[in-house]
């Protein structure tokens, strides 16, 4: 009987907690709904179509980004760190900064929105017959766009981490990247400004963010004289600012 009421204890516990995670994923999605569903009624003075598949994927969104951030709570996060603890104790800088680059690269080549952007990007230059219209002159340059991105988000981390390594202020290093930036902008081709500036937004996104942040905190954590606060966060900042420069750069080499 005892067992019989502790599973029954057991279960109630994980259904309230997933309702707790699903009330809270609802409440997190819910200012986007209103605001569609404001804009459709009251403005557009339009009913919402296909109703019941609106319904039906909204609720799919709710559930999937409940599993997403369970799954980062319970995976993406503490491996993170513990790799960060790892290679700290292990006292080899060279692997640190090698695991730094080849996490943001990876984590950056697999991003669905830079696969989307880069995509879309390649298509409206074959339009502009910037780039040739066939699928391999596409293909080449959304992988082109791609393999940038990514190059410079792993420099980034790598840079990130050496900061954290060596106690580097945060301000000097991001200022004196957006003046770069500002001067590639009076120098780059027009036609690749728009797309630099977006690449910077979609490295942090689902993928990159986690992981990276998860770095740089258990970094910041396992060297002693560093803050988690203060020394942790900032890889983020790094990885929306590299790609600017980068694929600018990469444009001046495709239009020019």
């Amino acid at each position: 009987m005892n067992a019989i009421q502790r599973g029954y204890s057991t279960g109630r516990k994980v259904l309230l907690d997933v309702l707790r995670r699903l009330k809270a994923s609802l409440m997190d999605l819910a200012p986007i709904i209103l605001v569609v569903t404001f804009f459709q009624v009251v403005v557009l003075r339009q009913p919402l179509p296909q109703v019941g598949e609106v319904i039906a994927g909204s609720l799919l969104v709710v559930l999937g980004l409940m599993l997403f951030v369970q799954g980062l709570e319970m995976g993406l996060f503490p491996l993170g760190e513990d790799m960060a603890f790892a290679l700290t104790r292990k006292g080899s800088v060279f692997w640190l900064l090698t695991f730094a680059f080849f996490l943001g690269f990876s984590t950056t080549i697999a991003e669905p929105a830079l696969i989307a952007v880069a995509d879309e990007a390649a298509r409206v230059a074959a339009e502009a017959q910037l780039i040739g219209a066939d699928e391999a002159a596409r293909n080449s340059y959304a992988n082109g766009l791609r393999i940038s991105v990514a190059l410079s988000v792993g420099i980034a981390i790598l840079l990130g981490v050496l900061r954290i390594l060596k106690g580097w202020p945060l301000p000097y290093w991001i200022i004196g990247g957006y003046v770069l930036v500002m001067i590639m902008t009076l120098f780059a081709p027009e036609e690749i400004i728009g797309i630099a500036y977006d690449a910077g937004g979609v490295t942090t996104s689902t993928i990159t963010v986690p992981l990276v942040t998860a770095l740089g905190v258990g970094l910041a954590s396992s060297i002693r004289g560093r803050n988690p606060m203060v020394d942790g966060f900032g890889l983020i900042a790094f990885a929306s600012l590299t790609p600017m420069i980068f694929v600018m750069g990469y444009g001046l080499i495709m239009f020019r």
